[in-house]
């Protein structure tokens, strides 16, 4: 299976261009400065970052309309953000402030923002796989028009929920793209040791649809082969699978010094540097000037710099009584007045 045509030359209109190229520039400010809070111990646990992948989410996101759904992986900031979030409650909710997206509940690994059509991430790798699949028989059931992106890494194609999903979704012709961001590790482990493929889009075939490789580095190709797919889906001829070849710059997680890659393959995806890529064709087909892409990242800047005042200043945690707010045990004492628990 053959990467797909690039379609680079197709530049948009300059607002459209310019809204591109400051997701994927929020996104990549958004990680590094989660990076530098988890290095500082403000931001606590593990949490995944996107850095390198950005224009995956900021394409993908671009294909579909406010109706439709997304569910998202452990590494996920970079599709909230994409799908219409905001730096603001993105790092008060990784900080567990009382002001996030989930009250500070979720975390790095479980935001969510069911208004935006975001159901979700999940820490389990593969978990939301069913989850999506789950909610694109209930779109076909609603018969709405409603299409369904799920985003996973080449580790999660590995998993059982995977095989037993894209087979439900075949035998029904369920609206739903499956997005395989392949960024060549799951964990410490290379693709090449895990995968008997290395083109994962080719286990489509063996449920009865249409798979494709797409340069995830390069967001107008991402855009246009997600569209492609979406029109599928939505005009009732099934699912599809888009594999995007990308790369993620840090580890897996912070413990993670990256001691299995080398210095050569690193250097070469960060000269395919997705925000690099992008600006160099902006440039050349004259769309913006450096200088006014420039503006753009200081605009992003200045964006993060108040996010995290937002949430470092003027957040707060949420109340200990708040403790049994939004889980099984609280409502089970609402409804059948006990007592709170004691030490």
């Amino acid at each position: 299976m053959a990467m797909r045509d690039p379609v680079q030359g197709k530049v948009g209109r300059k607002d459209d261009m310019r809204f591109l190229l400051k997701q994927m520039m929020q996104i990549r400010a958004f990680e590094d400065k989660v990076f530098e809070l988890l290095a500082r111990d403000i931001l606590k646990g593990a949490s995944h970052v996107y850095a390198g992948q950005e224009a995956v989410a900021v394409g993908a996101m671009q294909a579909i309309t406010d109706k439709d759904l997304i569910t998202s992986t452990h590494r996920g900031h970079g599709h909230c953000l994409a799908r219409g979030g905001t730096l603001k409650l993105m790092l008060a909710e990784l900080c567990g402030k009382e002001t996030g997206y989930c009250r500070g509940r979720g975390g790095s690994m479980h935001i969510a923002d069911v208004n935006a059509g975001n159901l979700g991430a999940t820490g389990i790798v593969a978990g939301n796989i069913p989850v999506a699949t789950g909610a694109a028989l209930a779109c076909k059931m609603r018969n709405q028009g409603q299409v369904v992106l799920c985003f996973f890494g080449d580790g999660a194609s590995n998993n059982g929920t995977f095989h037993e999903s894209l087979n439900m979704a075949g035998v029904w012709k369920l609206p739903i793209v499956y997005i395989i961001e392949n960024n060549l590790y799951g964990m410490s482990v290379s693709v090449k040791r895990a995968c008997a493929v290395q083109d994962i889009a080719t286990r489509s075939s063996a449920y009865a649809m249409d798979g494709v490789i797409v340069d995830g580095q390069r967001v107008l190709d991402v855009q246009a082969t997600v569209a492609e797919a979406v029109k599928h889906a939505r005009e009732g001829k099934g699912p599809m699978v888009v594999e995007a070849k990308t790369y993620r710059y840090r580890g897996h997680s912070r413990s993670d010094p990256r001691v299995y890659r080398t210095k050569e393959e690193e250097a070469y995806w960060h000269d395919h540097d997705p925000i690099k890529l992008f600006r160099e064709l902006l440039a050349a087909q004259k769309v913006m000037t450096e200088a006014e892409m420039d503006a753009v990242e200081a605009e992003v800047d200045q964006e993060m710099a108040e996010a995290e005042k937002f949430t470092l200043d003027e957040s707060a945690y949420p109340p200990a009584e708040a403790v049994f707010e939004d889980v099984y045990a609280g409502w089970i004492q609402g409804k059948y007045g006990l007592e709170p628990i004691q030490k």
